[in-house]
């Protein structure tokens, strides 16, 4: 048994207030406006891409929006390691400065010579992976433009993961697009 396809009716539109008539109607009866046809949902006298021309298309925009958002994420990063340094700078200032650590009677002072290095080590720990985020987002966002190592990427997008909330959106996000099929064949793997 076969079954019909049901072709909603034609329709036309208000140029001014955008209300939607009948065919048979000429003006709207709101402004008196000349209507005119509703578009159907491709182009008129156009055809729907071919499947696969569809995928690759959206596979391209993809792509393309990750190498984006990597690279924006790379920036975040640099951002991040001068926000580090600048507030290294503050504490290492606070900390020699004399005047700050005056205490009454009976009370000794934080002292600085120690505090100072244990600064540093946590600055230096952090700054290395605001660093390395840094750069293996800038890598993966040329290789994602490129169409190169994908598997680098991959890497990349499973370390963004650690990195809540943002660098886990990106990460799984980079891991969907990067595992599909037709993909996976832009990349020649």
């Amino acid at each position: 048994m076969a079954t019909l396809c049901k072709v909603p009716p034609l329709m036309k539109k208000c140029t001014y207030c955008g209300k939607e008539y009948p065919d048979e109607t000429l003006v709207c009866e709101i402004d008196q406006s000349p209507l005119r046809p509703v578009e159907p949902p491709f182009f008129a006298g156009s055809t729907p891409l071919p499947a696969g021309d569809a995928q690759q298309i959206i596979d391209n925009e993809h792509l393309k929006m990750l190498s984006i958002f990597h690279y924006v994420f790379a920036g975040l990063a640099l951002l991040g390691l001068l926000f580090l340094c600048f507030h290294f700078l503050i504490m290492a200032t606070v900390m020699y400065t004399p005047g700050i650590w005056q205490t009454p009677k009976n009370q000794s002072a934080p002292p600085a010579d120690i505090l100072v290095p244990i600064f540093a080590v946590f600055y230096t720990i952090f700054g290395g992976i605001f660093a390395a985020a840094g750069i293996l987002n800038f890598l993966s966002a040329r290789f994602l433009r490129h169409r190169r190592h994908r598997t680098f990427s991959l890497v990349a997008a499973g370390l963004n993961c650690l990195q809540i909330p943002f660098g886990t959106v990106l990460g799984v996000f980079t891991i969907m697009v990067l595992s599909r099929p037709s993909v996976r064949e832009k990349y020649g793997s």
